[in-house]
């Protein structure tokens, strides 16, 4: 008679699977208990799950998947919270648009609200040209500081943000200065003494004939808008020439392209695409970012 019953490997103990190879023998060691409490553990909570929780795509005539008891559905929570965002978000627009902005940066909760939600704006919309915390950059204004071309009031901000500069809207900031070079207002060497002039109000080193010569062409061609002590005008969004901000840079060689054929930089009208609570908050962020006025 055959003897069927399982090998006993003499050294552990423990039958053998009769698989072997290169004369090592397989042994027919259980799985551990933790593991087999795990792994039907698992299968308990899968089945509990697929009760509970939307789990099976739907079935032939079906639409969508299956529900679960408990019908949860991530689509609709986040639905929900878009909703809750919205109406926080449009009664803070109230609260913001009720107030006049002098006294929103009175009411100290008011304005963080506001803060919160300019800056977050701030970063979507604005911080590609203006850089991130208003830094600015060449061509673009850097808003973290106390100069203001067109006025640093929380009106006036918001007035620049909702109408923009340039933008082709109606009531947009707009100012133009004259190509002197380019279209021939001034000669060469005209050009060159101005260059000079505006180095020299500005605190740079000049050429003092050069200014001398300059300054009669700069009453007549330039102090309508820059004004006679070429400190600027903000009405005009002119420049002051006094001090050491450039929007296009300070050196000879950019106050001369400046001169010959400037560069009228154009800021989008943002009430096309914001309400009228964004642009406030905005206003209150940018207007916090240098200090205000």
């Amino acid at each position: 008679m055959t003897d069927h019953s399982p090998e006993v490997d003499p050294h552990s103990g423990v039958e053998t699977t009769g698989h072997e190879w290169d004369g090592i023998k397989e042994l027919n060691n259980p799985l551990p208990r933790w593991w087999r409490f795990i792994f039907w553990g698992s299968v308990v909570f899968s089945i509990v799950y697929w009760v509970l929780m939307p789990a099976w795509p739907a079935l032939p005539g079906m639409q969508g998947n299956t529900r679960g008891v408990w019908e949860h559905s991530d689509r609709g929570n986040v639905a929900v919270a878009v909703a809750e965002a919205r109406a926080e978000r449009s009664a803070l627009g109230s609260q913001l648009m009720a107030r006049d902005v002098g006294e929103i940066l009175k009411d100290h909760e008011l304005s963080q609200l506001a803060l919160s939600l300019g800056e977050s704006a701030f970063g979507d919309n604005c911080a590609t040209c203006h850089g991130s915390g208003g830094r600015g950059a060449k061509g673009y204004p850097r808003l973290a500081d106390d100069v203001w071309l067109w006025g640093g009031s929380l009106g006036d901000i918001e007035f620049t943000i909702r109408h923009g500069i340039r933008s082709g809207a109606e009531q947009a900031r707009t100012t133009d200065m004259p190509a002197f070079g380019r279209d021939g207002f001034l000669q060469p060497d005209q050009i060159s003494d101005l260059v000079e002039y505006v180095t020299s109000r500005s605190g740079g080193a000049a050429d003092p004939a050069a200014v001398v010569r300059a300054e009669p062409v700069f009453q007549k061609e330039c102090s309508s808008c820059h004004g006679v002590d070429a400190r600027g005008d903000r009405t005009k969004g002119a420049p002051n020439l006094t001090d050491a901000d450039w929007l296009y840079g300070g050196d000879r060689a950019s106050i001369r392209r400046t001169i010959f054929g400037p560069r009228g930089g154009v800021m989008p009208a943002w009430q096309e695409r914001f309400d009228d609570a964004t642009i406030r908050a905005l206003a209150v962020y940018v207007h916090s970012l240098g200090g205000g006025e």
